[in-house]
Order: structure tokens, then sequence, then C-alpha cells
């Protein structure tokens, strides 16, 4: 799975947003439209995310009005090494194709589709 899925998934579960994926970029939608997505909690999402798999000094967010952007700093792209794993060893959503090794992690992501 590209690491954008991944991206998309973990700060839609931290911002509690509806994610539409586009081409090369996601949407975020709030659940209730009278209250606005903050900013400020999808860059901070964004740079945990950063952090998790070591690239945050790699990779900056850059703010352009109400569109956010993640720039390398060094022209390394965002890519995810392959690994060899079983098909047997993974758990995958039924409803949007996050892919994780550990069944609780996918019953943790499961509650976004039920919120």
């Amino acid at each position: 799975m590209p690491i954008r899925n991944e991206l998309l998934v973990y700060v839609s579960d931290q911002v509690a947003a509806i994610p539409t994926l586009q081409n090369k970029q996601f949407t975020l939608s709030s659940f209730d439209d009278s209250s606005p997505i903050d900013m400020h909690t999808v860059i901070a999402a964004i740079n945990e995310f950063l952090n998790s798999i070591g690239e945050d000094r790699n990779f900056t967010v850059v703010v352009n009005g109400n569109a956010l952007a993640i720039e390398p700093v060094s022209g390394k792209t965002l890519e995810r090494e392959t690994f060899q794993t079983s098909p047997q060893d993974m758990f995958s959503c039924s409803h949007c194709g996050f892919v994780t090794r550990y069944e609780v992690e996918l019953n943790i992501h499961m509650r976004i589709h039920y919120f």
C-alpha cells in the first residue's frame, strides 16, 4: 500500500474526518458541516505520522491557503520500502483497503468507518 494511503488513514483517524483520496492528494471533510477542520490539528497529525516512520527530518508541511503540501527537504521521495510478508500474516480493511500486520491495529482502524 502506498505510504500516502497510510498517511490518509492516520490523519483522518486523528482529526475525526471523512477522507477522500484523489490522484496524489486527499481531502478531509468534517462529520458536522458546521464545525471546520482545524488546520493545526491536521499539521500536527501529519508531523506525528512522519515522525512515526522516521521521515520527520526529510519532509516538511507547507501551508498554502486552505491546502497543505508535504515537501521534501532533501529531494527524497516519500515511499515505504517493500518487505516480504506472506498474505496470511496481513489483515485488510474491507472498506478502504488499509492493510496491517496486526489484528488489533485493524480493529482500531475500523472505528473510523463506524464513527
